[in-house]
């Protein structure tokens, strides 16, 4: 079978002369840099194009949907983020009405007000001990959907960036019922379906769209993602019309190769990957678990919350209770031990792993986790401190004033963050990574939610969204 990345790699061997784009013609020489030249190239013969696919990458797209065992697999240049606008767009007429988690990516906002959606949001319940989101239950979906009987659509994030894990199959349940579509969030839970270890994806429990962000868990390019269409609910070419839209009209070739190479990869060599993968993370996991103070989050949350599952792969290290916060851990660990982590928030830091982890880069890092952990028994820490981010979740609820288009259309002022309270936020504020937004334009500003944000920033959390860098002001409707 003809595979798009090695195609590509024997066509960059030939002596085909390129007169078309891209502009540095295969010619390394051309640019400063190592860069894949060779094989970035256009829509020439025999390579097919994306939004009109007939041939080679139709068939890459059938692999992928035949791996995971969906209707039709779509590739995403432009990450899930395009995945999730077109699938939003899909589901909801402009105009309509869409049962949305608090919690989704922002590119699901950005969907809301590009077709001027009318958002109903559902929240997370809060796993309090942690203080983090917890899971959107079926029983909760089924009263809204009772309520406002017009919805035509719903969005949930699950694994959330955290690993939580919603019931997705009783969600589907209820969406049926309703004849209604369900679009999974899926983009951390690309790699569900490889081994047992870890959750069943959304693909198998009766979702109707799936997006999964490949180069988060799999071996794959950044920027590269699929969605996946898993029922007829959702009509195949409305799909390919949006992710035309919402992609370049040159996608990468280079990316989308990344993509077929990462499938075939899987298809071939997974499971030996994965066995080796789990039994490294068991190892690992087991090791840290046994810290005293640098707590590592657990299966044990599993049924709190509206947690139905936890994804294993995800290593989240608490520090409440110790003289440290998440963002002085993660300076630790980069600093001093030469480990990058994905993220941190006031009170954990977050690191994913994934097939392409080594054992002794598990190794290093709990090595490092363990040192930073005897430190702290050493220490002897006010007991005043240890409670100090009790009910800091960011993810408050807030009182919706206007819709998001029509916000963002409207006439706006700039004022100070201090002085904004009551007023209505014209922008969105995110703690970025992830990129959840914890004020969206329309929303009433709280006086508590000037206080965390100035916490954060405090703290050294990275807060963005606001059109001023500094986070001094913000943008509010009206004078």
């Amino acid at each position: 079978m003809d595979r798009l990345y090695k195609e590509l790699e024997n066509y960059s061997q030939t002596d085909y002369y390129p007169f078309h784009m891209p502009g540095h013609k295969r010619n390394e020489s051309s640019v400063d840099g190592n860069f894949p030249f060779d094989r970035d190239i256009t829509e020439i013969y025999g390579f097919d194009n994306l939004h009109h696919c007939k041939g080679i990458l139709k068939r890459a797209q059938e692999n992928g949907a035949k791996l995971y065992g969906s209707l039709e697999c779509f590739f995403s240049i432009n990450g899930s983020t395009a995945a999730l606008l077109s699938a939003v767009s899909a589901c909801v007429k402009r105009g309509g009405k869409i049962l949305m988690a608090r919690n989704c990516h922002k590119a699901v906002y950005h969907a809301v007000y590009l077709r001027d959606l009318k958002p109903v949001y559902i929240y997370p319940q809060i796993e309090r001990e942690l203080e983090i989101n917890g899971g959107i239950t079926p029983g909760r979906v089924k009263r809204l959907l009772e309520e406002q009987p017009d919805i035509q659509a719903i969005v949930i994030t699950s694994p959330t960036y955290d690993g939580i894990v919603s019931d997705v199959s009783g969600i589907a349940r209820i969406t049926k019922e309703y004849g209604i579509p369900l679009i999974v969030d899926e983009a951390h839970g690309a790699h569900f379906c490889f081994s047992n270890y870890f959750p069943v994806s959304a693909l198998k429990l009766g979702a109707d769209i799936v997006v999964q962000s490949l180069h988060k868990t799999l071996p794959s390019m950044t920027q590269t993602a699929v969605l996946h269409r898993c029922s007829d609910r959702v009509s195949g070419d409305v799909i390919r019309r949006f992710m035309g839209i919402y992609q370049s009209s040159s996608p990468s070739y280079v990316l989308m190769a990344s993509i077929d190479a990462c499938f075939d990869k899987l298809e071939r060599d997974g499971q030996r990957m994965f066995q080796s993968f789990v039994t490294n993370l068991k190892n690992a996991r087991e090791r840290l678990e046994k810290c005293r103070h640098i707590r590592l989050g657990t299966a044990d949350m599993i049924g709190n919350a509206g947690i139905f599952d936890f994804d294993r792969s995800k290593l989240l290290f608490f520090t409440k209770g110790t003289s440290l916060t998440g963002h002085k851990l993660h300076e630790i660990l980069r600093e001093e031990f030469h480990l990058e982590m994905e993220m941190e928030s006031e009170y954990y830091v977050t690191g994913i792993t994934s097939v392409g982890d080594t054992g002794e880069g598990l190794k290093r890092l709990c090595n490092a986790i363990e040192e930073i952990d005897r430190r702290e028994t050493l220490k002897r820490i006010d007991e005043r401190k240890r409670d100090i981010f009790l009910d800091s979740s960011p993810y408050m609820q807030m009182k919706q004033i206007m819709g998001i288009f029509e916000t963002i259309e409207s006439a706006v002022t700039k004022c100070l963050l201090e002085e904004s309270i009551g007023k209505i936020s014209a922008e969105f504020v995110y703690l970025y990574p992830p990129g959840i937004p914890i004020l969206v334009p329309g929303e009433q500003i709280t006086g508590q939610f000037v206080r965390n944000v100035r916490r954060y920033m405090e703290q050294g959390l990275d807060v963005q969204g606001l059109c001023d860098y500094t986070n001094k002001t913000i943008c509010v409707v009206g004078d």
